[in-house]
């Protein structure tokens, strides 16, 4: 049994096709499927039903790629230690970001991050936030940039920031005129959301809930879309009627007239946790470190010296 051929397990699990597990392997079919028939006999078992498309792990083998997952994180501890006494930073850092962050948080602090880290390859992927988590769980992320609390044992969170939610108005909606706004005021038959999936629709939602929201006056008529960006959101706000809510990043840059759209919620304010999550067992904590602080350092000071008792948190 070697480290290789455990990683052509891990491999074939994560994509369930050996072709394309072979190819992120970087070898050919015929040597992934060759070095697994291989370790096969050596134990005596079979790791994967070949006979099911996409392949599967038989019971047993279940409980073989979890431990080879383990085996395997633990050796890449010893690069990690080699690397640990490097005075530079250097290799791969694998980010996985929710969309309801992606384009306001990333150009904050990305271009300091490369500068910084010149030997440092970024690669960032929107995912949203069930992907992240499985991705991290098969190692194909090193961290993720969304929304806590998660409450999956498998997932360490590093919270970063608290970030408060804002009404984005139409002018012809009975609360353009208001300075600030309270959950209790909010019409969810008059608010856009998001698709489902989107863990920030469900926030939205329970902040309607902490209002007592208990119907509305069916403002939009026979339109009704359910959008996958922010940033429809906004402009179906600005040309038809209604309001959305949107998190504080996403209209820190908005030009003035779009501002005055903009309304805050009373105080104690509706927040979310914005957070680093990484695998319980992950690897490259220096670099994660190093975001990190780079991301604190980025954020608009009014955000970063927020704290979590000062504000309401969604949940």
């Amino acid at each position: 049994m070697t480290l290789v051929q455990l990683e052509y397990v891990v491999a074939v699990d994560t994509y369930r096709h050996f072709a394309t597990a072979a190819e992120h392997c970087f070898v050919t079919q015929p040597t992934l499927s060759m070095q697994l028939q291989k370790l096969e006999e050596e134990m005596g078992v079979q790791v994967f039903d070949r006979s099911r498309v996409p392949v599967r792990p038989t019971e047993l083998g279940k409980d073989i790629i979890a431990q080879a997952r383990v085996v395997l994180a633990e050796a890449k501890k010893v690069q990690e230690i080699v690397q640990d006494q490097k005075q530079k930073l250097s290799g791969e850092l694998r980010i996985g970001v929710i969309p309801t962050l992606a384009p306001y948080l990333i150009p904050l602090f990305i271009t300091g991050f490369m500068q910084r880290y010149t030997d440092v390859r970024v690669v960032v992927q929107e995912l949203l936030t069930d992907q992240i988590v499985e991705y991290l769980n098969h190692e194909q992320l090193d961290v993720g940039l969304l929304v806590t609390p998660l409450e999956n044992k498998s997932i360490k969170e590093l919270p970063l920031f608290y970030e408060a939610f804002v009404a984005y108005i139409n002018p012809s909606h009975a609360l353009a005129n208001a300075e600030t706004i309270h959950p209790s005021q909010l019409d969810l038959d008059a608010l856009w959301v998001l698709n489902e999936g989107h863990c920030f629709s469900s926030q939205v939602l329970n902040i309607c809930n902490r209002g007592g929201y208990s119907g509305g006056s069916g403002d939009k008529g026979h339109f009704d879309y359910k959008s996958g960006s922010l940033e429809t959101l906004k402009r179906i706000v600005e040309t038809q009627h209604g309001l959305t809510l949107l998190p504080e990043l996403s209209v820190l840059e908005l030009p003035e007239e779009k501002r005055l759209l903009v309304r805050p919620f009373e105080a104690p304010q509706p927040l979310r946790e914005v957070s680093l999550a990484v695998h319980r067992s992950f690897l490259k904590k220096k670099l994660i470190e190093a975001l990190r602080k780079e991301i604190i350092a980025a954020i608009p000071e009014q955000i970063r010296n927020r704290k979590k008792d000062q504000v309401v948190p969604v949940v």
